[in-house]
C-alpha cells in the first residue's frame, strides 16, 4: 500500500498526463455535436410516435 500514501499519491499525479487546450475544445466539440444529434433524434422519435397513436386513436 505504499502508493495509497501522500507521496504515492503526489507521484502518481505528476505522471498524469493532461489534455492540451486544443485537444480539450476538440473532444468538447465532438461531445456537445453527439448530443444535440441524439437529442434531435430521440425528439423525432417522440413526435413519430405520438403521431402514430393519435392516427390508431389512442
Amino acid at each position: 500500500m505504499k502508493w495509497f500514501s501522500i507521496n504515492g499519491i503526489l507521484t502518481e499525479s505528476k505522471r498524469i498526463r493532461w489534455p492540451k487546450m486544443n485537444d480539450l475544445l476538440k473532444n468538447s466539440a465532438i461531445v456537445i455535436v453527439f448530443i444535440a444529434i441524439l437529442g434531435l433524434f430521440f425528439f423525432l422519435c417522440q413526435l413519430v410516435s405520438s403521431g402514430f397513436l393519435k392516427l390508431i386513436g389512442m
